[in-house]
């Protein structure tokens, strides 16, 4: 009979005794990343009636979930994860790899050509464990979901980012303080801390790159 590592029976532990785990169980939420999205929007008031938001990387759909409810009837909210994902009530998914170019144009025939208002990446790819290799590969994805809000995000919209400290963050920050009126690095309190990621925030999206 199969066997868990420790190091897994460790995760499983701190995962079904995390309170923000519990809570998005008790309140019907997706998933407990719900809840640091939460923080980051409200901080600084991002989310309103009538927007249109692109959540990348939206498997399982935690929030895509908290911005369709967060809105109401109004706005629109196009998801599209690389994971399938059962169907939300008021999200449009894609279902494809974002880093295929027949992906990529069906998420804009999607939008048809709608300006956005925000983008949200959550995207992260999965872990081997090795930084050498997991870096770049953050990075990679990261790159594709500026270029995709460079081309589709309207003039003062913003544009929400989850990163990996580590190489490469750095030159990646200058670039969105060079397309952003405004940029903060954010941790949510119920990102866990030992995790690398951190969001970053570009507000006020530039007409022209500085």
């Amino acid at each position: 009979m199969a066997t868990r590592s420790k190091s897994s029976q460790r995760w499983l532990k701190e995962h079904f005794s995390d309170p923000y785990v519990k809570k998005a169980q008790a309140e019907g939420l997706r998933s407990r990343a719900a809840y640091k999205l939460e923080e980051l929007l409200e901080r600084d008031r991002l989310l309103k009636p009538g927007m249109v938001v692109v959540d990348l990387g939206a498997a399982p759909g935690g929030w895509s979930q908290f911005v369709r409810q967060a809105m109401g009837d109004n706005g629109r909210v196009v998801a599209m994860d690389i994971l399938d994902m059962p169907p939300l009530a008021g999200v449009d998914f894609l279902h494809g790899d974002f880093r295929e170019d027949s992906v990529l144009s069906q998420l804009e025939a999607m939008l048809d050509g709608a300006p956005v208002d925000l983008v949200l990446s959550d995207m992260a790819p999965n872990k081997s464990g090795v930084d050498a290799v997991d870096q770049p590969r953050m990075m990679h994805l990261a790159e594709l979901a500026m270029e995709f809000a460079d081309g589709h995000l309207k003039p003062g919209g913003a544009f929400l980012i989850k990163l990996f400290q580590g190489a490469g963050s750095d030159d990646y920050i200058r670039e969105l303080r060079r397309r952003y009126d405004k940029v903060a690095i954010r941790k949510p309190d119920a990102s866990r801390k030992r995790s690398p990621e951190v969001y970053a925030l570009g507000q006020g999206k530039r007409a022209q790159i500085k």
